[in-house]
């Protein structure tokens, strides 16, 4: 009998040791959500009732924007062991997905987790003050013009030290978003497309083509001379922009936008130079003595406020093309417009200028972009010949600016549609691109196109008919109110997608000189203040940015020395 219950409880005794090996075991479940680009799927281990790893599956998700976001969102759930926590700014709609999605993983390992929604955050922290910081350089701002800066300060002395704060979770602004990297001369991709007019003589043609800019003549000068440079400087980081598709066009290859691939190498080299980036951190106001700029007051998450006190001071925190009050102040009637801005550009620092008396330009100057996708906001378009019709099928006129936009806000549903053929496909990798994301509607007639986009056929075919006669005879349509440059192609495929116009950028802002310096009213420097980027007064764009923050970085660095 003794050797009946030795038995028995050795057999108990194993189970409970399987069963214990067996708890201990990690699971893998695999659960999904719902993004900006559909289904997302993550994969979440599990042990003991804590979550160790989550891993990203299949995504549908903007690649420039999961790439960034995922390691953060994934990081705050491991830390909390839960997914009621905050969402990564600039990526609400993914991170939602993934809070989702591991919510669903926990409820299949028989846990219990609060319904996720978009609303979702995690614990709220109460407010503090910390300890105030010096530094040599700070940065405000970490897209385009901010990181160029970072970049460029520590290349040209080491020894500095360097802040970048950003008030979104993620890095590089509207850059990483951007096809075409254009004003930039002398290119190694220019020379080996035989792109003469830019590789010879460049630097006196580009002051040239910029003399009606509305800059000053010092700017553009400067301006030049580091375009001219510019590719040599983000080769050397690694970055290679291959595809010069005429003038001054650059993508990184055929089948690659530009931003994505210059704004990953910039951000490689600040965390190669040891830049201390702080990201969730955002700039409020200047520290002004005397005249001089002596650091910035900045609030983490709005959780610590502190002031970092610095040598110099670089402002590179954008334009305001997602504050709809200062769009009716500055470019009344623009803030009815949608803009395919990032949402940080919310022109946090056009007050503070105010304030302090500095030179303000241009503030009601805008830049809209013809075509975004509704409601994704992509940019799209550049097709060799393209039609806009509404939801009678009825052809719009290509106008511009604020016009097209509130042309397209008087149609029914305020809806219109950009449409092409098989050659207009053909010719633009950025429709291609759509195209093969699934955003465009397709039809092999354009009865079938039109019944995709919930456009009329019949007003539709009558007024495709009538545009390629005019495009045959070479006489005005009507609609349109030009001559078509040639009809649409006989036979399908046709493409379409609903578009309307959008603000894309102020380009207003405070002014500064051909070293970045910023000036008073006055036309004085203000000692220890830069501003690059969409932030000040800039006629061009996306590698004016990258230039005048390289620009600030150099010169505020070299009066470290």
């Amino acid at each position: 009998m003794k050797d009946l219950l030795r038995k028995a409880g050795l057999v108990l005794i194993a189970a409970l040791l399987l069963s214990t090996a067996a708890a201990a075991e990690p699971t893998v479940y695999t659960a999904s959500g719902t993004g900006y680009g559909g289904e997302l799927t993550v994969e979440v281990t599990m042990e003991d009732g804590v979550i160790t790893d989550i891993a990203l599956g299949e995504s549908h998700e903007t690649n420039v924007v999961i790439d960034r976001a995922f390691p953060v969102i994934r990081e705050r759930i491991l830390e909390a062991n839960s997914p009621v926590v905050d969402s990564v700014s600039a990526a609400t709609f993914s991170s939602y997905a993934v809070k989702a999605a591991v919510a669903d993983a926990m409820k299949q390992a028989g846990m219990d987790v609060e319904e996720i929604t978009m609303a979702t955050a995690g614990e709220e922290k109460p407010a503090t003050e910390r300890e105030d910081e010096n530094c040599d350089i700070v940065i405000v701002g970490g897209g385009p013009a901010g990181l160029a800066a970072a970049v460029s300060a520590k290349q040209t002395n080491p020894d500095v030290h360097v802040i970048l704060v950003e008030k979104l979770d993620i890095l590089s602004g509207n850059g990483k978003f951007d096809m075409n990297f254009f004003d930039i001369i002398n290119t190694q991709a220019q020379k080996e497309a035989g792109n003469e007019e830019w590789t010879v003589d460049q630097v006196a043609h580009f002051i040239e083509a910029k003399s009606q800019s509305g800059e000053s003549a010092e700017r553009i000068a400067v301006w030049a001379e580091e375009e001219n440079t510019l590719d040599a400087w983000l080769r050397a980081m690694g970055v290679e922009l291959n595809y010069n598709y005429g003038g001054t066009n650059h993508m990184a290859e055929a089948d690659q936008y530009a931003g994505e691939v210059i704004q990953a190498g910039l951000e490689n080299a600040v965390a190669e130079l040891g830049v201390d980036v702080r990201t969730g951190t955002k700039g409020t106001d200047l520290v002004m003595e005397d005249g001089t700029c002596k650091g910035v007051l900045v609030t983490n998450n709005d959780q610590e406020t502190y002031t970092i006190y610095a040598d110099s001071v670089i402002v590179a925190t954008g334009g305001f093309c997602c504050n709809k009050e200062l769009l009716a102040e500055y470019a009344p009637g623009y803030e009815v417009l949608n803009t395919s801005n990032q949402m940080g550009a919310t022109g946090d620092f056009v007050k503070v200028f105010e304030k302090y008396g500095f030179k303000m330009e241009n503030m009601g100057k805008m830049s809209v972009f013809a075509n975004i996708i509704v409601p994704r906001r992509d940019l799209t378009g550049g097709a060799d010949m393209n039609l806009l019709v509404n939801r009678e099928g009825e052809l719009l006129p290509n106008q511009s600016g604020l016009d097209r936009g509130l042309m397209i806000m008087e149609q029914t549903d305020g809806a219109a549609f950009y449409i092409t053929d098989q050659t207009g496909y053909d010719s633009f990798y950025r429709i291609r691109k759509h195209v093969g994301l699934g955003y465009y509607a397709q039809g092999e007639t354009l009865e079938e196109l039109a019944e995709a986009l919930g456009i009329d056929a019949a007003g539709l075919t009558a007024s495709v008919e009538q545009y390629n006669a005019d495009a045959q005879e070479g006489t005005e349509n009507a609609s349109t109110g030009s001559v078509p440059s040639r009809a649409l192609d006989a036979e399908g495929p046709y493409y379409g997608v609903r578009v309307e116009a959008a603000n894309h950028m102020t380009k207003g802002g405070v002014v500064a000189n051909e070293h970045a310096q910023v000036l008073t009213e006055e036309g004085n420097v203000v000692p220890g203040l830069y501003a690059a980027g969409e932030v000040t007064w800039q006629s061009g764009g996306y590698s004016q940015s990258v230039v005048f923050g390289k620009i600030a970085g150099a010169h505020a660095a070299a009066a470290e020395e």
